[in-house]
């Protein structure tokens, strides 16, 4: 509701500067700094002053007269600072309004049409890591907090399965392994071996190969290109290990309740041609030219003058791993030997996810989810096809790209490409949701039996190599800290049984992980440590999740007494809530918990789940306090107790659904 009532003072108070000064300024509304100073404040004065030619306090006198009794909630406004508007809401109000059900309202999405989130998009050729987790995890929750504003969303999870890594694993089982396309079948269906995790030992193997045999990597060129043209059984054996590491991918995303609502994939972008009809778009609108000399001749290159801003940054991308100049003035689209860049046919993809492409891949099932709910994947053939009128994706009028830091240049590189296109909303539209990457602290590595160097340990972190096969496999993470979780839950609940204590110990556990990989902003290394993630105290997930488990011992207790929970709309009278309410604590307490939409909108605006993670850690902490400092069974006045009893029913809904939207379940007890 919190929200609600923010959004109403902002348009009145800017429809009154548009008819008394004329003036048609978006107004900012803040939140004081001290609780005392009220719940909102106004900086209109200030934006006022210039114009108007009077003092910032001078103007909000005259503008607290003006506003008298037309703003919504608003017990008292008054002039502080050098002119500052600071807005108390009426407590009993407040609180009565609350109490109808006022604030389940939503505010109407911001976008008129779909928003677009790809996230996730691992190579399928090895099992998944834990900073694969973050890209997953930060795409999820802000999927999430889109959703929980009224947004309508589309989840994408871009499969790259024609690309130099599954082409490494190919070569590995077929150079170096000599196992036939029926062996490697046979091995993707083997349950004593997760074939994500053989392919994550032959990868490491394949790397060390070509180091120690630098002729060995000719078998990549031929292997890439028998995959491209899809042709052979060297193109099939690719398949066929791409897939099956895609379903063991599906597999470790669920378990941190991660789903997805189509996967394109690069074999139909080449096969449907998507990048022969941008390239055709890309000539013909002279965004990019033939370079005729120096070192790119013969190349299609995009000009520095489109990306001039960060044309002398590094690019991470395949081809600068193999000597391929990417930093220089123009930007190579198509080599001289034909072969298109990764940014080329990223480009091709933007403009399909934007609808501007004029073409569409075919869709099929490959998968259900336990809900229902389908997961289509692109596909070339339309015989296999779902019904159009079933599966319809990409034309969004927003879209986020949740691609690490690492990316930034070749996503600016994309977005240069939109605006030598002429789609300047397109480009003002394409979001690089980025985040710098996970590392391991020393001890996290000591827990997780990673052995380091002696120099290795005295770091702050240790950066992960999937390529060197050091790293920390999602799912051996989920499982120990499941394991560590269910040790915890066990020794203070063996009464409750071993099943459930199991179920709780997956919610901790993924909890934890989640609430870890989202409490720091997106441009923060994460060094991951174990103890600390589960931790049952501190800012962890554990922590939040145990305020809401302190509120269902607050019900538990009370179905022991025998009585049913009152009708607190019948019982409780205005003047009730605002006698409880001049309790100052008990005041906060209710605010905090009524901006839970505000706290997503306000992540949202921000592009920043930490946000929304910081507001669920103070919500508990507030609650902690509550539970301790209000002993509402011991209440001996009714009314009394009747509204601590529904402030505590609605804290804990408001907070259970503060981590819903970070992806992160209540559990009944730890």
């Amino acid at each position: 509701m919190f929200h609600l009532i923010e959004q109403q003072i902002a348009e009145t108070v800017q429809s009154l500067l548009r008819r008394e000064f004329n003036m048609d300024s978006a107004v900012v509304v803040e939140q004081p700094r001290q609780p005392q100073f009220g719940e909102i404040a106004l900086p209109v004065a200030f934006q006022l002053a210039r114009e108007l030619k009077k003092s910032p306090r001078e103007i909000a006198g005259e503008l607290s007269v003006k506003l008298d009794g037309l703003l919504p909630m608003v017990g008292s406004l008054e002039v502080a600072g050098n002119g500052f508007l600071n807005l108390k809401l009426h407590r009993g109000d407040y609180a009565q309004a609350l109490l109808a059900g006022d604030h389940t309202a939503l505010s109407a999405p911001h976008l008129a049409g779909k928003v677009i989130v790809e996230h996730t998009n691992i190579n399928p050729n090895k099992a998944a890591h834990i900073g694969h987790l973050r890209n997953a995890v930060l795409g999820d929750t802000f999927v999430r907090m889109l959703r929980a504003m009224g947004e309508h969303v589309e989840v994408q999870n871009y499969i790259d399965n024609t690309g130099v890594q599954v082409a490494d694993v190919v070569v590995g089982f077929h150079h170096l392994e000599r196992k036939s396309l029926a062996e490697v079948r046979s091995l993707t269906a083997n349950p004593a071996q997760p074939f994500d995790y053989l392919c994550w030992d032959v990868y490491a193997r394949m790397s060390a190969y070509y180091q120690s045999h630098p002729e060995s990597v000719g078998w990549r060129a031929e292997t890439l290109h028998a995959i491209e043209s899809g042709d052979g059984e060297i193109a099939e054996l690719g398949h066929l290990v791409a897939d099956a590491i895609v379903r063991c991918h599906l597999t470790t995303m669920y378990r941190l309740g991660i789903q997805y609502d189509v996967l394109p994939r690069e074999s139909e972008i080449l096969h449907l041609k998507f990048w022969a009809k941008a390239f055709d778009l890309l000539k013909e609108r002279k965004a990019i030219y033939l370079e005729d000399k120096g070192k790119n001749a013969g190349c299609w290159v995009m000009p520095a003058s489109a990306f001039k801003d960060n044309g002398g940054k590094e690019a991470t991308e395949p081809e600068a791993a193999s000597g391929e100049e990417t930093a220089e003035d123009s930007k190579v689209i198509v080599r001289s030997n034909g072969t298109v860049t990764y940014v080329g046919k990223d480009i091709a993809y933007q403009l399909w996810k934007f609808g501007l492409l004029g073409q569409d891949f075919f869709y099929k099932v490959t998968h259900r989810y336990p809900d229902g709910h389908p997961l289509y994947v692109s596909t070339a053939e339309p015989s296999e096809a779902a019904p159009v009128e079933e599966a319809r994706f990409g034309g969004g009028v927003r879209v986020y790209n949740v691609i690490d830091s690492r990316q930034s240049y070749l996503q600016d590189v994309v977005v240069a490409g939109l605006r030598a296109l002429h789609y300047e909303e397109a480009a003002l539209n394409s979001v690089h949701f980025a985040y710098e990457m996970v590392a391991l602290s020393p001890r996290c590595c000591a827990d997780l039996g990673i052995a380091l160097s002696e120099e290795d340990s005295r770091k702050a972190y240790v950066e992960v190599s999937g390529r060197k096969g050091l790293g920390v496999k999602a799912d051996d993470l989920i499982d120990k800290l499941t394991e560590a979780a269910y040790g915890e839950v066990l020794s203070r609940n063996a009464e409750r049984g071993e099943e459930a204590c199991r179920k709780v110990a997956r919610q901790v556990a993924v909890g934890a992980l989640r609430y870890f990989l989202l409490k720091f902003t997106r441009n923060s290394v994460i060094a991951f440590d174990f103890q600390e993630a589960l931790s049952f105290e501190g800012e962890t997930g554990p922590y939040v999740q145990y305020a809401t488990v302190r509120a269902n011992r607050i019900f538990e207790k009370w179905e022991e007494t025998g009585e049913a929970l009152p009708d607190f709309a019948a019982m409780l009278k205005r003047e009730t809530l605002e006698a409880l309410f001049a309790d100052e604590k008990l005041w906060q307490l209710l605010v905090q918990a009524s901006k839970r939409v505000f706290a997503v909108g306000r992540a949202v605006s921000a592009g920043e789940p930490a946000n929304l993670a910081k507001y669920a850690f103070q919500a508990a902490q507030s609650f902690n306090e509550f539970y301790h400092e209000y002993p509402i069974l011991k209440e001996k006045d009714p009314e009394r107790r009747s509204a601590l009893l529904w402030l505590a029913t609605y804290f804990r809904k408001e907070l259970i659904g503060t981590l819903e939207v970070l992806g992160i379940e209540s559990p009944q007890f730890m």
